[in-house]
């Protein structure tokens, strides 16, 4: 079975969105700049974006990644590839970084 790593939700505003979601929710803010933030919650992690930045899409982590496509490098080790469902959802494969769990 696999692992949903993220889901990510568009919003018009990072830093409104931070404090609009941490006025509401217990989680931990893993990354956050001016076009997208990872907030950690017990379960999953929810990433905020700017929508001409990073598409809505949800993220599986799989080692096999690049069976999928070209992977494109993050800042935090992570790469990944976007692909569509048939009904155009955007859909991240991820390859953890090394030594991640």
């Amino acid at each position: 079975m696999e692992i949903i790593q993220h889901l990510a939700v568009p919003v018009s505003d990072i830093d409104v969105a931070l404090t609009w979601y941490g006025a509401r929710f217990d989680f931990e803010i893993v990354y956050a700049d001016e076009s997208w933030a990872l907030l950690q919650f017990a379960n999953v992690a929810l990433a905020l974006v700017l929508r001409d930045a990073h598409p809505p899409h949800f993220a599986v982590a799989r080692e096999d990644a690049e069976r999928h496509g070209r992977l494109t490098p993050h800042r935090d080790g992570t790469a990944s590839v976007y692909i569509h469902d048939p009904w155009n959802n955007a859909i991240e494969i991820m390859k953890p970084s090394p030594g991640a769990e």
